[in-house]
């Protein structure tokens, strides 16, 4: 069995998968240093879990009571959201490669140390399980340095200030759930969730993505607004303070400022004008950024819908390809959101 954890701020969900990649089970501690809950077998239980140790050690019982045992995991595969600019491949957890991600927390300070609270927790309980992680930052690392740079000065440019891309093992995953039926040449794959982006994808490799040095960029999403002018994100530190922006950019903008929810399907069963113009926007917007993706690509060979948004909103992807209609006919493909799947066939390359 491989055991896959993702480590956020105030939770930790795992997934459990056999050799062949068939998931057995899965299991989430939520809420993590208040009101949490373990979430297993569609029961939710109130738990005590002041931190990360301690939430992992409700999800190591439950598997526990379910006859998994730490000594039974061939392996730990771990999302680690930002692998900054060298770690650009799934790695196996050893010291080094701890320290290099750590020290990527400057540019993710709300993921990665969460990521790596997980892995020390989970190595003090099982210290000779071999533990790897996959980084969500490294499919667009085959991105060219054109598409990455911004145009900063040099000093700026040194302190790691340039695109990166999120959603990278969404990608991944979508890429070999396509590979087998002819993975089109020139891939336009829309990630559309709470979070959104897109990414140009050729012969298998990012080659260009909305997202940039933070999850904030790009298309309008739930609760942030996607691109916008720096000049305007200055006025709002100045109207609100860095941290009154940085809220309002992450919490308070995207479908929720436009229509007064982040809920993509509260929208879609709307009728007054506010929700129409918040779907109306989101998906201009989105299709006004493929087109920036298809030129990085050269053309257009075939679209991709993954996340949450994109496999269940019909009307959001027929809207989409109706502004990129002028390109003429293309295969639509809807592929279902695997980053665990991915992550654990991260690990068992590594290990064969």
């Amino acid at each position: 069995m491989i055991l896959v954890v993702n480590a956020g701020s105030s939770s930790i969900k795992i997934a459990l998968f056999t050799g062949a990649l068939t998931r057995q089970l899965t299991a989430e501690v939520a809420g993590i240093g208040g009101d949490a809950c373990l979430h297993v077998d569609g029961t939710d239980i109130a738990i005590p879990a002041p931190d990360h140790g301690a939430a992992l050690d409700h999800l190591l019982s439950a598997l526990s009571d379910r006859g998994v045992t730490p000594d039974g995991l061939r392996c730990a595969a771990h999302r680690i959201v930002h692998g900054g600019a060298t770690l650009i491949a799934p790695a196996r957890l050893d010291d080094d490669v701890l320290a290099r991600i750590d020290a990527c927390t400057p540019l993710a300070p709300l993921h990665n140390p969460h990521n790596l609270s997980a892995i020390r927790a989970l190595s003090a309980r099982a210290p000779d399980l071999p533990q790897f992680g996959s980084f969500d930052t490294a499919f667009h690392a085959t991105c060219p340095d054109l598409a990455t740079t911004y145009a900063l000065p040099e000093a700026e440019r040194a302190k790691g200030i340039r695109r990166y891309g999120f959603h990278g093992l969404s990608y991944a995953a979508l890429v070999e759930a396509l590979r087998p039926d002819d993975l089109p040449k020139r891939l336009l794959a829309l990630h559309l969730g709470g979070g959104a982006s897109l990414c140009a994808i050729q012969n298998g490799r990012s080659v260009a993505t909305s997202m940039g040095y933070s999850p904030l960029d790009g298309l309008v999403m739930g609760t942030r607004p996607g691109e916008i002018d720096g000049m305007a994100v200055l006025r709002l530190a100045a109207d609100h303070g860095l941290e009154g922006a940085a809220h309002l950019l992450n919490h308070d903008s995207g479908l929720r400022a436009l229509g007064g929810t982040a809920d993509m399907a509260a929208l879609l069963s709307g009728d007054d004008p506010r929700a129409r113009f918040a779907v109306d926007h989101y998906c201009y917007w989105a299709a006004r950024q493929a087109g920036s993706a298809i030129v990085a690509m050269g053309g257009l060979d075939a679209i991709a819908f993954t996340g949450g948004i994109g496999e269940n909103a019909a009307p959001v992807r027929d809207a989409i390809t109706r502004h990129l209609s002028f390109l003429g006919d293309v295969p639509v493909h809807v592929i279902p959101c695997d980053e665990e799947r991915q992550i654990a066939r991260d690990a068992l390359r590594l290990l064969d």
